[in-house]
């Protein structure tokens, strides 16, 4: 692994480099990164969609990302306009926070436009791109990224999806790795539903209900009872990542949350003290 004050340089030799793309049989070699490297370790789910989108796409991307980021759940996309720009926006505002896979070099913004989004993920998430800096994007590099979005991923929800869109050939490199696809339906009088809906006819998953993405991802739907409703941003990430896992050791934690050992050791103290965890023999378990 290169680093330096700008970036982090990640070849596919290094300890680093996410196991998942291993299932591609044409993994990126390099992978170049801006911001928190850890969240390659974290558990992901990808939501895509076309960049025209309907208000019901947009509602729809933002309360699935909102779900599945609130339950420490990484959400990752291609950071285009429309469906993926939502889905970005919405998970920056949860604990999971989002990836970004850009089809051109990282120090590129495309669009143009998107440079302040491009930043907010930088400094609370992370963007990646298998292109050197200073790639320009063309049109064959963004159907190639989205075999990283399918490959990072547990499962690839398509929001909304034309005929055409490229969505749909992220849902395509999905299955090629086993990946689960689910597709929120739509209107079929609807130009941006027929992709989605097409993908359900032809076997794909539909999202019914948003926890039905929880459910898939074999992860319990948090409700915010009362002794945890006064915690601190921080002693929540830890406690609803211990609760999704039952147990588990502090690594483990350090794992999910992308939190240092000094830090979630401190915050599982404090959560002892409050009579919400318990240790022992190594292992971290939620007292009530």
């Amino acid at each position: 692994m290169k680093k330096n004050e700008i970036y982090t340089e990640i070849s596919i030799d290094d300890e680093e480099y996410p196991k998942k793309l291993l299932d591609l049989n044409d993994p990126p070699d390099r992978l170049f990164c801006l911001g928190d490297i850890k969240m390659l370790k974290r558990r992901s789910v990808a939501i895509v969609g076309s960049r025209t989108t309907t208000k019901y796409g947009q509602w729809a991307a933002k309360a699935i990302s909102k779900k599945v980021s609130q339950h420490n759940i990484a959400v990752v996309s291609g950071m285009a306009l429309g469906i993926d720009t939502y889905a970005h926006m919405a998970a920056l505002e949860e604990i999971g926070s989002t990836i970004a896979v850009l089809g051109c070099g990282i120090d590129r913004c495309y669009p143009a436009r998107s440079w302040r989004l491009k930043d907010e993920i930088r400094n609370k998430g992370l963007v990646i791109s298998e292109y050197p800096m200073g790639t320009a994007p063309q049109k064959w590099t963004f159907p190639l990224r989205n075999r990283i979005v399918a490959a990072l991923s547990e499962i690839v929800v398509v929001v909304e999806a034309g005929n055409n869109s490229g969505a749909l050939i992220t849902a395509e490199r999905a299955v090629e790795i086993s990946r689960e696809v689910m597709a929120v339906p739509g209107n079929i009088n609807s130009m941006q539903s027929m992709g989605t809906n097409k993908l359900i006819l032809d076997g794909a998953t539909p999202v019914i209900v948003v926890k039905d993405i929880l459910e898939a991802l074999n992860v319990t739907e948090h409700i915010e009872t009362n002794h945890i409703i006064g915690l601190g941003e921080l002693e929540k990430i830890v406690y609803n990542a211990v609760r999704n896992s039952g147990e588990c050791t502090v690594a483990d934690i350090c794992d999910v949350t992308g939190k240092d050992v000094r830090t979630v050791n401190s915050t599982i103290t404090v959560l002892e003290m409050k009579g919400l965890l318990q240790t022992a023999i190594g292992k971290v378990f939620v007292a009530k």
